[in-house]
């Protein structure tokens, strides 16, 4: 009998995540890239998500305070081997050490405009409108 495939991350995705999150956290942190555009960016690390044999990890990352993030993504991508050989110490565990991409973030841009279209004229018009019928 086979196994249900599921498209929701397994525990130990997730755990592996959070580690490699951490990980690339700290090597961010302490400043180990040299790369100019990368020492003077804060960058948030929001989450990884792990490939179902754990040998890719995809960090989705927000560089705050800048508009552009496309040159702030490809300077880390140009620079995910060093990144994974920084994190390797922390990630002893693992069989192998994933090979890390980054990705823009654009959950919070997401969470922007539905906030928005909930404070919206529309919106409230409806909203008010249907407490009324009920009366």
């Amino acid at each position: 009998m086979s196994k249900p495939t599921s498209s929701a991350p397994s525990q130990r995705m997730l755990r592996v995540g959070e580690q490699v999150r951490a990980a690339i956290t700290q090597v961010l942190q302490r400043g180990e890239v040299r790369d100019d555009l990368i020492e003077k960016t804060v960058i948030s690390v929001s989450e990884v998500r792990m490939s179902t044999d754990l040998k890719v990890a995809t960090a989705y990352v927000t560089p705050l305070g800048l508009p552009d993030h496309a040159a702030i993504i490809e300077a880390l991508n140009r620079n995910a081997k060093y990144i994974r050989g920084r994190i390797g110490g922390q990630l002893r565990q693992m069989k192998y050490m994933p090979e890390v991409r980054f990705r823009d973030d654009t959950s919070f841009d997401n969470y922007k405009k539905i906030d928005e279209l909930l404070r919206s004229p529309e919106v409230q018009r409806d909203l008010d409108g249907g407490n009324e019928d009920k009366e």
